[in-house]
C-alpha cells in the first residue's frame, strides 16, 4: 500500500465528504494485516497502524514523533537514512527494499527480526511523505532454512546410499544422480546430468526401456519393481554390460513427473550364483563318481575275494578228509586272502570316514594326513596342532578334510617344497591355515572348469558359519586360512 493509494481515495470521498474519507482510510490503515509505517523528510514518524505495533512492540502513542531510526538495528541505521535519501532523489514512487527483499527491524526488547519491506513516497504540500509497508517473515525464513538443511540432508543421505539413484524428467533427460551411479557407471555427475537416461544402458535395451517407463506412467502406480523379475543391464563409460536389480517410482510435480530408478550392480552375486551352480553340479558328478568307485572296490575286491573264500570254503567241506595237505595249503591261502580284504574293507572305509578321528583323535589324524602326504610327494610338511584340540561333530570332520583338500591341492598344483599346517583354539574359534612356498597363482583369475579349485574349501567352511580367505600370488605361494566359530565346548557358537 502506498499514498498514491490514499491520493485516489481521497479524490473520490473527499468531494462528498472529507470526514467520511478519512475513516475509511484510517480503517484501511488499522485493518491491514503488514505494519505501515510513514515518516516525514526528516525521517519522523508520522503514521505508525495497529499492525506496527504488535510487529515492533512499541505502542503508537511512543512511537510518532520518533525517528524511524529506534525501529531499526544500529549497524544498519547509516545505510538505511543513506537508501532512504537515495530513493527520495532518484524520484521513483515506490520499490521494494534489501538485499533480496530482506531488511531487519528492531523490536522494543532489543530482539532483531527480518523483514519483507517496500517504500514508496508522495509530495504533499508539506514535503516528501515515505511509507514503508513490512511483513515480519522469521517464519518464512526459519522455514526457508529448514527446508535447505533438509534439502542438504537429503543430498548426503542420496550420496552415502550404497546404491545408484537416478531421477530424470518426462524426457528421461537426468536431473538427480547421485556418488553411487558415479561409481556404478563411471560417469561424473558433470557427464551425467542433463543428459538422457538411454546413455546408461545398451543399445539394443533403449527402445524397450522407454515404453516401458511410458507404461509405468500411464499405469499410475507410485513404485515398482523393473524387468518382471528377469535381470537389467546397464552400460558403464567404458562399454562395458552389467547386470542390474532396479526400481522405478514416479512422483507429479508442478514441472511435470519425475521418474526414479533405484540400481544395484550385481555382478559380484550373478558370479557367485554362477560358480555355486557350477560347484554344485561338479560335486553332484563327483559325488556320483566317488559312489561308482566305491561300487567298483566293493564289487572288484570284496565281492570277488568273498566269492573265493566261499568257493574256497566249499573245496575244504568236500575235500578236507581226503586230501589233509592240501587243505591246509588252501586255508593258508585263505588266511591271505582274509588280510588282503580286511585291508581292502579298511582302506575304502578310511575313504567314506577317517576313522582316525574315532581312534585317535584330531590332532594325531591331522599328523598322520601330513606324514601321508610327505611320503607320497617328497614335500616336507610342518604341522604345528595343538594337542588339547578336541571338536566335537562335524567340525572335527570338517577341520580334518579341509586340511586333506588343502594338502592334496598342493600336491596336484602347487610344485612346493615346504608346506606348513597349523591348527589352533581362539576363544570363539577354531583356525587353521596351511602355507606352502609353491608357485602361487592369481586369485582373481578364472576358475578352470571342472575344477573345484579351492571352492570345496569354502563351501565347508560356510556350512558350519565359518569362512575362508586364500591369498597368493605367482611366485609367491599360497596361504589358505579358514575360521569356524566354535564356543568353548568345541560345539556350534
Amino acid at each position: 500500500m502506498s499514498f498514491s493509494l490514499f491520493s485516489s481515495l481521497d479524490a473520490t470521498f473527499l468531494g462528498s465528504d472529507p470526514h467520511n474519507a478519512a475513516a475509511l482510510l484510517s480503517g484501511v490503515l488499522e485493518s491491514a494485516m503488514d505494519a505501515i509505517v510513514t515518516v516525514d523528510e526528516r525521517q519522523e514518524i508520522v503514521l505508525y497502524n495497529r499492525a506496527a505495533e504488535k510487529i515492533f512492540g512499541w505502542p503508537r502513542h511512543e512511537m510518532l514523533g520518533q525517528s524511524l531510526e529506534r525501529l531499526i538495528p544500529a549497524r544498519f541505521r547509516p545505510f538505511h537514512g543513506a537508501q532512504v535519501q537515495r530513493f527520495g532523489r532518484a524520484g521513483v514512487t515506490s520499490r521494494r527494499m534489501g538485499a533480496l527483499n530482506v531488511v531487519y527491524g528492531l523490536r522494543s526488547d532489543g530482539a532483531e527480526f527480518p523483514m519483507d519491506a517496500s517504500i514508496s513516497q508522495l509530495e504533499t504540500p508539506q514535503g516528501k511523505l515515505f511509507t514503508v509497508i513490512l511483513r515480519d517473515i522469521t517464519e518464512r525464513l526459519h522455514a526457508e532454512q529448514q527446508q535447505a538443511r533438509l534439502a542438504a540432508r537429503l543430498a548426503g543421505l542420496l550420496d552415502s546410499a550404497m546404491d545408484a539413484i537416478i531421477t530424470v524428467d518426462e524426457a528421461l533427460r537426468i536431473v538427480l544422480y547421485n556418488r553411487a551411479a558415479e561409481k556404478i557407471f563411471g560417469r561424473p555427475s558433470e557427464q551425467a546430468l542433463g543428459q538422457t537416461l538411454n546413455q546408461l544402458m545398451p543399445e539394443r535395451l533403449r527402445a524397450g526401456h522407454d515404453e516401458h517407463i511410458r507404461r509405468f506412467a500411464a499405469s499410475g502406480t507410485t513404485s515398482r519393481r523393473m524387468g518382471d523379475g528377469t535381470v537389467l543391464y546397464g552400460l558403464r563409460a567404458n562399454a562395458e554390460e552389467f547386470p542390474m536389480e532396479a526400481s522405478i517410482s514416479q512422483l507429479d510435480t508442478g514441472e511435470g513427473k519425475l521418474f526414479t530408478v533405484i540400481l544395484r550392480d550385481i555382478t559380484e552375486r550373478m558370479r557367485a550364483q554362477e560358480e555355486l551352480s557350477a560347484f554344485a553340479a561338479e560335486a553332484h558328478a563327483i559325488r556320483e563318481g566317488e559312489k561308482s568307485r566305491v561300487a567298483r572296490e566293493l564289487h572288484d575286491e570284496l565281492a570277488q575275494s568273498l566269492t573265493a573264500l566261499k568257493m574256497d570254503t566249499i573245496w575244504l567241506r568236500d575235500n578236507a578228509r581226503a586230501q589233509p595237505e592240501a587243505a591246509v595249503s588252501k586255508l593258508s591261502d585263505m588266511v591271505g586272502m582274509l588280510d588282503t580284504t580286511v585291508a581292502a574293507t579298511r582302506r575304502i572305509a578310511a575313504d567314506l570316514r577317517p576313522l582316525l578321528l574315532d581312534d585317535l583323535g584330531l590332532a594325531p589324524a591331522i599328523e598322520w594326513l601330513a606324514t601321508n602326504f610327505t611320503q607320497r610327494t617328497g614335500v616336507q610338511c610342518d604341522v604345528d596342532v595343538d594337542e588339547e584340540l578336541d571338536l566335537q561333530e562335524p567340525y572335527a570332520t570338517a577341520v580334518f578334510r579341509i586340511v586333506q583338500e588343502s594338502l592334496a591341492n598342493v600336491a596336484k598344483h602347487a610344485q612346493a617344497t615346504e608346506v606348513s599346517v597349523l591348527v589352533a583354539r581362539t576363544p570363539r574359534a577354531v583356525v587353521l591355515e596351511v602355507s606352502d612356498n609353491g608357485r602361487g597363482f592369481a586369485t582373481g583369475a578364472p576358475r578352470k572348469r571342472h575344477s573345484l579349485g579351492l571352492m570345496g574349501l569354502r563351501e565347508r567352511a560356510q556350512l558350519l558359519k565359518g569362512s575362508a580367505s586364500i591369498e597368493s600370488q605367482p611366485g609367491q605361494g599360497t596361504r589358505v586360512q579358514v575360521r569356524i566359530p566354535v564356543d568353548e565346548s568345541g560345539a556350534a557358537s
